[in-house]
């Protein structure tokens, strides 16, 4: 499967996100280093890889969403 890879900006226009919030906030908190980006031939830019970031990209919101049990072992999200 190849890659689709994105410079801060290219990223930062798809997913609506200023480039200095996904330079410093989400890149170290969210984003993983060879996961969601790397640093080609060990220099200082980054690359974004596109799949790794749409396939995950809603996934930190979801753990952090309050859930209630139910009685009947379903889940309430709230």
């Amino acid at each position: 499967m190849e890659a689709t890879y994105l410079t801060t900006d290219q990223l930062a226009d798809r997913i609506h996100y200023d480039a200095r919030t996904i330079r410093s906030q989400l890149k170290d908190s969210v984003l993983l280093e060879g996961v969601h980006y790397i640093r080609p031939f060990g220099g200082r830019k980054l690359l974004f890889i596109w799949e790794a970031i749409a396939r995950d990209i809603g996934n930190a919101s979801a753990e952090r969403a309050p859930s209630i049990p139910m009685a009947n072992g379903s889940v309430l999200h709230g």
